[in-house]
């Protein structure tokens, strides 16, 4: 059931990140508050809610798309202020690299609370 689970929020983060994600959202993220950046972290907790139907109860799965709104939007924000932004320079690399693994984290916290507290 972990597996399957940890499958869907990886298969959604993928495509909310990297392939329905437009330029305006990028660019956005950068500036606290503003609605496109939010735009699309509110895309991040909607599918993972959606998903979470699918292994607890809708108050669970709709509080923990809550909490992934607030993480991703953060997690973005704190990327584009404070990461690199030249795709030539191996800074760059590791700051999408860090940025994803703590997405992934939050993830596994997800999972971790949905089937093994819950």
């Amino acid at each position: 059931m972990i597996f399957v689970l940890l499958f869907l929020l990886f298969v959604k983060h993928w495509y909310i990140d990297f392939v329905n994600q437009t330029i305006e959202e990028v660019t956005s993220k950068g500036k606290y508050g503003e609605w496109v950046g939010i735009q699309h972290s509110v895309k991040h907790g909607v599918a993972t809610g959606i998903i979470l139907l699918f292994f607890s109860d809708p108050f669970l799965a709709m509080t923990i798309g809550l909490f992934e709104i607030l993480t991703h939007y953060h997690i973005d924000w704190y990327k584009s202020n404070y990461g690199c932004s030249d795709l030539r320079e191996k800074e760059f690399w590791t700051d999408l690299g860090l940025d994803q693994l703590v997405h992934y984290i939050t993830y596994l916290i997800i999972a971790y609370i949905v089937l093994v507290l819950f």
